[in-house]
């Protein structure tokens, strides 16, 4: 472990966020089921293994989690596709282990929040299975039927996002069904009143249980253009495309105007359950004006996130001041959220890290940009500690995304590896069964117990600073200001009433001198930073006197 101590502010209680609703300015953490901790020695975490570290999760100091999806599934896309969206997988435990898990959380001061898919189910839900008997029955429009061309071909030209037509012949309907993303997800029929009504009776169900919030998966792909156009062809790129589906644009098979109509339908319901919190996923070539049109105003979603800086290959000060400075502090504008990593996207740790830069020191400035960020931040079970990317060989890839468009496509599961907790027991404490998918080689020696009582480590750099963004309302809730992006120096300023913190990061290899902009008291200072200078990957938060 470093021995690098930084200087960080002890903080203490913010005065001047008792207004604001529970979510807004939230640090969320994501934890991934199959990951995280397995009670039951069979290699895959489990809600009761959660439930165990509950405790270490609270620690962090974080307002929520956000639980990826344990409903019943066949596992294609790993809980994605949802066969039924009112149970647990056997393989995560029973509905009683659910509400053991809620109970335990809200005891220790956690929201819960669960991921809903409401796109597309699995090919096994009981829906689409009355849906494909016939043309005729009680759930025949519930999902994207179409007729065959009359060449047979496709209704459309649509592509999937994991390869190939958007569309797969089913003999029992004599037609075609639509799926955006595997042939096992078929698309539902969102347009339909009747699944509108079904799936806020999912949103019910789930609140009644107590969950305070959903992050909504993939939204904007939740409603197709029902006269079945083609899209057109993408413009020539530069970039390598891997898939069919990044050859065209993608107009006609989703971002149908229609969704924040349903959004609206969702909102109302949730307003029913005090302090409810809904946050989208927005991916695709549109993201920032769809994110904006569905958190727009007080009577569609609370927030927002897309692939800012989840697929970025770089972390530069012009990406995040592009990222944050579509979401000013303005009248109906919505609420961002941001996540660097996720069980979607490469650990930003290897992604991001320059050349000759320690990957640690790097993860320590990384976390301090992140808790700076105006907007709830999201972090990804292990992201804490640091994780890298982990190699996985292709005789052991699970994602199906990996497996269909191998060696271009990286593969998600180097994202998905199990936490290690204890570095010196087997599979570090994750399982006492061989994990469905290897541990990271160098993981063992970020585990839980090597860090818990290092106090330089970045698990314990993690807690302090959460604590500070909570105890500073500028940094909770401030607007930003004063952005500098100048070579490898990011800068800005959140203000709130009475409070100014000024945020200043070298995000490259090189030193940086600052003098001119760092006048103020440090709150926190990173790998070596002062009031005159960032050295590599330096990150300083400085509370400014008698500015507002």
């Amino acid at each position: 472990m470093t021995t690098n101590q930084p200087l960080v502010q002890d903080p203490t209680p913010a005065a001047a966020t008792a207004d604001a609703p529970w979510w807004k300015g939230a640090v969320i953490y994501q934890v991934y089921p199959r990951s995280f901790a397995d009670s039951n020695g069979d290699g895959i975490g489990d809600l009761a293994g959660i439930t165990a570290r509950l405790d270490y999760i609270a620690s962090l100091g974080v307002d929520a989690i956000w639980l990826s999806p344990f409903y019943p599934s066949p596992m294609d896309d790993f809980g994605y596709d949802i066969a039924d969206y009112c149970d647990v997988d056997p393989i995560f435990g029973s509905l009683a282990d659910f509400d053991a898990l809620t109970q335990r959380a809200h005891a220790l001061g956690l929201k819960v929040t669960t991921d809903l898919v409401f796109a597309h189910t699995s090919d096994q839900h009981k829906w689409f299975a009355e849906s494909r008997s016939s043309k005729h029955n009680d759930k025949a429009d519930w999902y994207v039927w179409a007729d065959a061309k009359p060449d047979g071909s496709p209704p459309t030209n649509w592509q999937s996002v994991f390869g190939g037509p958007a569309w797969t012949w089913d003999a029992r309907r004599g037609q075609y069904f639509m799926h955006n993303f595997l042939g096992s997800q078929p698309q539902l029929n969102v347009h339909n009143r009747e699944v509108q009504d079904a799936l806020l009776g999912v949103v019910r169900f789930w609140l009644d249980r107590g969950v305070d919030g959903f992050r909504i998966d993939a939204i904007n792909f939740s409603m197709h253009d029902p006269e079945f156009r083609d899209n057109p062809p993408a413009p020539p790129s530069n970039k390598v495309r891997t898939r069919p589906f990044d050859f065209q644009q993608k107009i006609y098979n989703q971002s149908h105007p229609d969704i924040p109509l349903f959004l609206e339908r969702i909102r109302a319901l949730t307003d029913e359950y005090d302090g409810s919190f809904t946050v989208a996923e927005v991916g695709g070539d549109d993201a920032v004006r769809e994110m904006k049109l569905f958190t727009a105003g007080n009577h569609r979603l609370n927030s927002a996130y897309g692939f800012d800086f989840l697929y970025a290959d770089r972390l530069t000060p012009q990406l995040v001041r592009e990222a944050a400075e579509q979401w000013p502090d303005a009248p109906g504008l919505g609420w961002p959220s941001w996540a660097f990593e996720n069980h979607d996207a490469p650990r930003a740790v290897s992604r991001w890290t320059p050349a000759g830069v320690d990957p640690q020191a790097f993860a320590r400035m990384k976390m301090a940009l992140l808790c700076a960020l105006r907007g709830n931040i999201i972090l990804y079970n292990g992201e804490e500690l640091g994780l890298d990317q982990v190699e996985i060989p292709f005789e052991l890839v699970k994602d199906p995304e990996a497996l269909k468009n191998w060696p271009l496509t990286l593969s998600r599961d180097g994202a998905r590896t199990p936490l290690p907790w204890v570095a010196g027991e087997a599979h570090a404490g994750f399982s006492s069964a061989e994990p469905w998918l290897p541990l990271g080689p160098a993981h063992g020696a970020l585990a839980v117990d090597r860090q818990q009582d290092d106090p330089a480590s970045l698990l314990n750099l993690t807690r302090h600073l959460v604590a500070l963004r909570g105890a500073h309302p500028a940094l909770r809730l401030g607007r930003d200001a004063h952005w500098i992006a100048e070579g490898d120096l990011l800068g800005f300023d959140r203000i709130a009433d009475g409070e100014h913190v000024r945020c200043l990061f070298n995000l490259g290899g090189e030193t940086i001198g600052i003098a001119r902009h760092g006048a103020g008291t440090p709150i926190a200072a990173l790998n070596g930073a002062d009031p005159a200078q960032l050295p590599p990957c330096g990150a300083l938060w400085l509370k400014l006197e008698g500015r507002n």
